[in-house]
């Protein structure tokens, strides 16, 4: 029995969610507010953040790129032939699946997704002393100016590859798509501006694995016109 501590608009949870769609593992779903450090939540992961997975049998397992080494192990390609490969079978492969996966959830994160899901949405909920109040517009005109060579990189890598860090789907696809998703539902990503990156979303957006996310809304803050259309 897995369980997953997460928060809709974390990334990094949506990453995680991806990833057991495409394992096909369905955890069961514990909504957390990381910002009101509860005691509990605490005891599971002292870094206070979303994605934590509770394992039957496993010390909790905290962070995205925990996570995804956790569910590489345990569903990954075994020698029989079953599982499922998001890492890629050569050690190449592995290291540039791994350098886009810092690249996202690192880099992304830190410019584009944390700043404006904080100031849009985590706010909204924040008590003053957890840092609530209004939003901060000089920081979310910075995040939306770095998005910018973001989705340039992306439509660079989705241009030269079939996916983005090589031949096959993996963990890279999942991240940034994942990171992306959170903006998408903001209306903040300006896809007009870059048809590669545009159509490999569309492809990663399609799959069964992005449909629970999709479905997913808030009545205080509904998704983009386009968010869950396939041919936006």
């Amino acid at each position: 029995m897995l369980t997953l501590f997460h928060h809709p608009f974390c990334p990094h949870s949506r990453f995680i969610r991806l990833a057991l769609g495409e394992y096909a593992v369905e955890p069961a779903l514990a909504e957390e507010r990381a910002w009101e450090r509860r005691e509990e939540f605490l005891l599971l992961n002292p870094a206070g953040q979303t994605p934590v997975m509770v394992a039957e049998g496993y010390p909790p397992i905290p962070g995205a790129s925990v996570i995804a080494e956790y569910l590489a192990e345990q569903y990954g390609p075994t020698e029989d032939g079953t599982g499922r490969d998001l890492l890629g079978k050569r050690i190449s492969e592995r290291i540039e699946v791994r350098r886009l996966l810092a690249w996202f959830n690192e880099k992304f994160f830190t410019e584009v997704s944390n700043p404006l899901v904080t100031e849009r949405v985590y706010k909204r909920h924040m008590r003053e002393q957890q840092g609530g109040g209004p939003p901060d517009t000089d920081i979310m005109r910075a995040a939306r100016r770095n998005i910018r060579y973001h989705l340039a990189y992306v439509g660079w890598l989705a241009g030269q590859r079939d996916w983005l860090a090589g031949d096959n789907l993996s963990y890279a696809d999942l991240a940034a798509a994942a990171q992306l998703s959170v903006i998408d539902y903001l209306g903040d990503v300006p896809w007009s501006e870059n048809d590669h990156a545009k159509n490999w979303y569309a492809r990663v957006k399609s799959r069964p694995s992005f449909r629970p996310l999709l479905a997913e809304t808030s009545a205080a803050l509904p998704p983009a016109p386009h968010y869950a259309d396939l041919d936006f």
